[in-house]
């Protein structure tokens, strides 16, 4: 049977469309490999730099890691006879510490970082080291020195950055920890000593007396303890002590430009940040 002019012209425009609709999508489809092909490229781009980044930051991590192991090394070999540094110690301090010290220092540490060098002290059984948060801040890589001139590795447990605390552990189980007192006992005049590593001397020891309390520090609490006990750099993080030999506070900073005014956040809130950062942590509390 013959078709009809106007059946070929419907025949030919079908066709047509078909041979465009085709090429459309062959265009189409092109177009999506080529945009695919360039969005895998830039991927792969971007992944190279990235990990070309990371190796960059972990070798830098790595050199900063030896840097600091090797200076802690160092740093441990330089300290002398214990008995020799309680002996000086026992010299610097009234009658009132000479007894205390020998026990105290024991569960102070230094605490080196690849940036600065602070104090701290063993606040649980199981090597739980507490600290003040800003000495670990921009670091890096960091070490605790204990009396005895050992050097351990420290890991985070977690911090509080508005009690300005945070908590370490190293691997040693074998330190005894500092006992805190309730400082809703603290008395105006209490003789108190601060034990640290200021500007980098080893177990220095200062004496004052406690005069002032639930003073309001930068973060708005009355959390702290006023002492005339000279705090330095390398104070931060030490124990404040008091005649019996436990912990008062937490040595944190001193107003700048004045004389021997320093202040210790108040052994109540250390408790308090320690537990909740080991609750987070572990689901229990530690002191």
């Amino acid at each position: 049977m013959t078709l009809k002019r106007k059946h070929k012209i419907i025949i030919g425009s079908i066709s047509s469309l078909l041979i465009i609709f085709m090429l459309m999508s062959s265009l189409f489809s092109y177009f999506i490999f080529i945009r695919q092909s360039e969005e895998y490229n830039s991927l792969n781009q971007k992944i190279t730099s990235l990990q070309t980044d990371t190796q960059t930051k972990l070798n830098e991590l790595t050199e900063s890691v030896i840097k600091t192991q090797t200076e802690l090394k160092n740093l441990g070999s330089q300290i002398g006879s214990i008995d020799e540094e309680i002996s000086n110690l026992k010299a610097s301090t009234s009658a009132d510490f000479s007894g205390i010290i020998e026990d105290t220092i024991k569960s102070v540490v230094t605490i080196r970082t690849d940036i600065s060098q602070a104090s701290g002290f063993i606040i649980a059984n199981g090597g739980y080291v507490v600290t003040n948060a800003h000495v670990m801040e921009g670091a890096v890589a960091a070490g605790v020195i204990t009396y005895d001139g050992k050097v351990h590795r420290v890991s985070l447990v977690g911090e509080n950055t508005l009690m300005d605390i945070i908590l370490l552990k190293i691997n040693d189980t074998g330190y005894s920890p500092l006992t805190l007192v309730d400082s809703n006992t603290i008395q105006l005049g209490e003789k108190v000593i601060a034990i640290g590593n200021p500007l980098g001397l080893q177990f220095s020891v200062s004496e004052g007396i406690i005069s002032g309390i639930h003073r309001e520090g930068a973060n708005g609490l009355e959390a702290y303890i006023q002492t005339d006990a000279a705090l330095n750099p390398g104070n931060s993080g030490g124990p404040l002590i008091d005649v019996s030999g436990k912990v008062v506070g937490i040595n944190n900073y001193k107003i700048s430009g004045t004389e021997n005014i320093g202040f210790a956040l108040e052994s109540n809130y250390i408790k308090s940040a320690v537990n909740d950062i080991a609750v987070k942590a572990y689901g229990h509390t530690l002191i």
